[in-house]
């Protein structure tokens, strides 16, 4: 049986929400014997606990907790060890002549990386020198590891036409998020949901600026999240006349639990890879107003022109006017979690990477 050690350095995010479904759904087969190495996740922990070790790495130049992570490894012998974040793999990298093979994900860009540079358009602005250090060290680990996982298309592409990795180190493989029964709207979109990070490149204040000019009388919206923009958005809203219409939840763990009480997500995003809160809408049957980052438009089924351009209120307004006129959203809402199911379930995920997993080791059947 193959044996896949999971490392993380980080216990909370992304990459920890997809590593906690994928390791359990692993587990759960039976078709594996699985560990996770790293600190305790904050959220789905207890899926884990018969087969979790905790190791911290605090930060990328802990020497001595990078060896002690590698050496908790190899006592463990596995046949593959899959790094899920950035600092990991820097970890991981160290053990690529020692016996197991070696997988890393590529979960995203630095937060810098702006949506022109990273789908390489003639005279874009370039991110900062420590960021082209970061994915320079990016670009050395994907070399090293025997294999990069990315999970939108696009991101492979960005690897090798900005990174220069070879493609055949690179393979897709859609990220994770929980099974739930769907529940399309049943009337026309009223209530709009944004999660994410109150930070500029998730576009809350272009989301406010065009919600002012198409947002029906008796429409809401519930934004999820928290972040230096937190401030400044709560005070446009109140300056707008919408705090009646327009709630902040901060920061919530709940997510998938909270997006059956909404119509639609709406992701204003300048920037995205795979966002798993557009899986989670997907698979709950919600219809979904995003802008055209990264792998979106591929998880969505439709093309760049059907979404809205990134930083742009005028085109995001436009999108939003359409979505509360739609007389039938139920059936985006039923046609996104058929596509969820067939793609983003751990079920798929798992199966996927198992796949990969034994071509590495050469345990293919």
């Amino acid at each position: 049986m193959t044996r896949i050690a999971y490392l993380l350095t980080q216990d909370s995010g992304g990459p920890v929400d997809v590593t906690v479904r994928l390791a359990a759904a692993l587990a759960k087969s039976g078709d594996a014997e699985v560990r996770v190495f790293g600190p305790r996740p904050r959220r789905g922990a207890e899926l884990l606990d018969p087969f979790f070790e905790e190791i911290l790495v605090p930060r990328k130049g802990d020497v001595r907790a990078a060896r002690l992570a590698r050496a908790a490894l190899r006592s463990w012998r596995p046949d593959v060890v899959h790094a899920q974040d950035r600092r990991s793999g820097l970890v991981s990298a160290g053990l690529s002549t020692t016996g197991p093979k070696i997988v890393h994900t590529y979960h995203g860009v630095p937060d810098d990386v702006e949506e022109p540079w990273f789908r390489g358009v003639r005279g874009a602005t370039a991110p900062s020198g420590y960021t082209r250090a970061v994915l320079a060290a990016d670009a050395a680990v994907a070399r090293v590891v025997h294999r990069t996982v990315v999970p939108a298309r696009e991101m492979a592409r960005f690897l090798r036409d900005r990174l220069y990795v070879p493609p055949h180190r690179m393979t897709h493989i859609d990220n994770c998020v929980d099974e739930v029964t769907p529940d399309p709207p049943t009337g026309p979109v009223r209530h709009l949901v944004f999660v994410g990070l109150l930070v500029e490149r998730k576009g809350v204040l272009t989301l406010l600026d065009a919600l002012e000019t198409s947002m029906p009388d008796d429409a809401t919206l519930t934004v999820i999240g928290d972040g230096p923009q937190r401030t400044q958005a709560e005070g446009r809203v109140t300056r707008r006349g919408l705090a009646d219409r327009v709630q902040f939840l901060g920061f919530r763990s709940d997510v998938p639990e909270l997006l059956p009480e909404h119509d639609a997500l709406v992701l204003p995003s300048t920037m995205e890879q795979q966002p798993l809160v557009v899986a989670e809408a997907m698979m709950a049957g919600k219809p979904v107003v995003a802008t055209d980052t990264g792998g979106v438009a591929d998880m969505l089924g439709v093309s760049g022109d059907d979404l809205a351009r990134p930083g742009d209120v005028t085109s995001l307004a436009a999108r939003l006017r359409d979505l509360f006129a739609d007389p039938d959203p139920g059936a985006t809402g039923a046609r996104l979690a058929a596509r969820a199911r067939e793609r983003f379930t751990a079920e798929v995920c798992a199966r996927r990477h198992l796949d990969l997993y034994r071509k590495l080791t050469g345990q293919e059947r």
